[in-house]
């Protein structure tokens, strides 16, 4: 109903000709909202105040003209001005009544919008590190990135997913060397874990599982000759000792088979999690085929390197980095930010047109560089979009815990998920702000009660499910087409209150998916479910009137639809019974 509205304003801002040419008219979609009081209409536009500033007229004056030429609408009963010259549409009951036949048309499609051609965009979230289990932290980014595609998807767009494994670099080797040296500790040997290692009990059983011949591998030698220094020194002199005992190749099986087994253990969790990417890219392709020599190669081209103290930087401050970015070191190995580079050109180069990265807030300098990187090579920087996302803190019976992924003393998302459930995880994640600091109530996320948001929204879907056995326990049929066509019998004021906010579900769609946040969604679902228990704490359904039996039942059925499309973009399932 809001684009028809728009769309009558505009028609009538377009036929007055002194408003015909104005630049205010792109922008009337944007002015028209849902009013915060229905005894003020149901939708309101303050275009009348943005055009005085243009045509220097008293906004009332200029209301009333629109109002004048605003073409005659069975949408519309009534249209009035507003305090100093707001536009406030009354929406006719007939419109109501068709929209509510919408619903109960498209059931879960409702509000969805027709697939666009334009633009592609590519989703990359969670990305975690393969070092370890996936703890609560990243259950965020799962859960806001998955419900982020589900939106983008209602809303029209096509979307890809996929998750960046980082299995290159010093973060592999660390990995290795932490699990190498729990595989001598199982033989027997003794030794001294080093700080910077990875300490969880996984890497135990990692070890545990490996079958590669270690007997090279002399754990005096290989701590004897350690040199002396800080945390990192020592890991490196640990990590350079084991491949000059047992060789590269031999110590780069090991590395591989405890990537594998992590990775294997995230991909389940994720899946597990109704998580699921269409694309897992290593970040070892990138060398493997010549991808980032390939993206240094144009940026060369283009003049975007130079030399300088033995190393190759990139010109990032001329497109608004705080400084000059190095891409190779004076020893010949290519920086993180090369693979940055490369991994975001080859997005493009692979046909898409918008790039969302959803990343932990710590890497907020992370942006202005990749966008040069982008721009460097011809592309807007603004296809690039970056949604930081805050941490989570995990409280029990009030209790704060702790979470540190290098000593393994964490709650994995897998533990989270067993104790409190797929769907509270789900809907908790995506409750804040992605910008917001999240603190995740355990206790709450599990109780079975109205103060559980998760709870009292699932529960209004399996009320409606009651009615409806409570129907056939009595032998009724619920006739839909009677319902729909009685309709006009829904004048309570319960009703016209829940189907108000029906109508709003394709705006709320449209509000989150554009402004990167699902918790307009969720707080829609909530409203949406307090009027359903609201309605059904006040009427009867199951009446003797036919037509109105069936009109009530047919509302609550598009209710029914709505909720359950609604926390299926959440993620969350919608139960006929708890």
């Amino acid at each position: 109903m809001k684009n028809e509205i728009a769309i009558l304003l505009e028609q009538a801002i377009r036929s007055l000709p002194e408003f015909s040419d104005a630049p205010e008219i792109a922008s009337v979609h944007a002015t028209v909202e849902r009013t915060r009081d229905s005894r003020h209409g149901d939708f309101t536009t303050n275009i009348a105040m943005r055009l005085a500033k243009s045509v220097g007229r008293n906004p009332r004056e200029i209301a009333q003209s629109v109002i004048a030429a605003t073409p005659g609408s069975e949408l519309i009963d009534k249209i009035e001005i507003a305090g100093p010259g707001f536009i406030n549409f009354h929406v006719s009951p007939a419109a109501f009544n068709r929209e509510l036949a919408h619903v109960l048309r498209d059931g879960e499609n409702y509000g969805r919008q027709a697939t666009r051609t334009t633009p592609r965009i590519l989703l990359e979230f969670v990305s975690a590190n393969p070092t370890g289990p996936l703890h609560v932290g990243h259950g965020r980014h799962a859960s806001y990135g998955a419900t982020l595609g589900n939106l983008l998807e209602a809303a029209g767009y096509v979307v890809d997913r996929e998750y960046y494994v980082n299995d290159a670099g010093r973060q592999m080797d660390i990995l290795g060397i932490s699990v190498l040296l729990r595989m001598l500790e199982a033989r027997g040997d003794t030794i001294q874990f080093p700080e910077a290692g990875y300490k969880g009990e996984y890497i135990r059983e990692i070890a545990a599982a490996i079958t590669e011949d270690i007997s090279k591998l002399v754990a005096s030698d290989l701590f004897g000759n350690l040199p002396e220094g800080d945390k990192e020194e020592i890991i490196s002199g640990l990590i350079e000792g084991a491949e000059s005992m047992l060789g590269t190749d031999e110590f780069g099986r090991i590395r591989r088979q405890s990537l594998e087994s992590i990775l294997d253990d995230i991909k389940d969790d994720l899946s597990g999690f109704g998580v699921v990417f269409d694309r897992w890219f290593s970040e070892q392709s990138l060398t493997d085929d010549n991808l980032i020599d390939d993206a240094l190669a144009v940026l060369k081209k283009r003049n975007m390197l130079y030399q300088k103290d033995g190393a190759t930087w990139f010109r990032a401050a001329d497109f608004g980095d705080e400084k000059d970015r190095v891409v190779v070191r004076e020893n010949g190995k290519k920086t993180y930010f090369a693979s940055d580079i490369a991994y975001h050109y080859g997005k493009r180069e692979r046909g898409y047109d918008h790039l969302i990265d959803i990343l932990g807030s710590d890497h907020h300098g992370y942006i202005a560089r990749v966008r040069a990187g982008l721009q460097s090579m011809g592309y807007a920087a603004d296809c690039l979009e970056v949604e930081l996302v805050q941490f989570v803190t995990l409280y029990r019976a009030g209790e704060k815990m702790q979470m540190s992924t290098r000593s393994g003393e964490f709650v994995t998302l897998r533990q989270l998920r067993e104790e409190v459930g797929n769907d509270a995880a789900r809907f908790f994640y995506v409750m804040r702000s992605n910008d917001q600091h999240l603190d995740f109530d355990m206790e709450l996320a599990k109780s079975r009660s109205n103060e559980n948001p998760v709870y009292y929204i699932q529960y209004a879907h399996a009320r409606v499910a009651s009615v409806f056995r409570q129907l056939a326990e009595k032998s009724l049929e619920y006739e839909q087409p009677r319902g729909v066509a009685a309709f006009d019998k829904l004048t309570e004021t319960h009703e016209k209150a829940l189907m108000s906010s029906l109508t709003r579900y394709p705006e709320i769609i449209e509000l989150a998916a554009n402004n990167r946040a699902p918790q307009h969604l969720v707080h829609y679902l909530r409203d949406l479910a307090n009027d359903l228990h609201s309605y059904y704490n006040a009427h009867q359904f199951i009446v003797d009137d036919h037509d109105l039996r069936n009109a009530r039942l047919a509302l609550i059925d598009a209710t029914r639809a709505v909720i359950a499309s609604g926390l299926g973009i959440i993620g969350v399932s919608a139960p006929d019974a708890m």
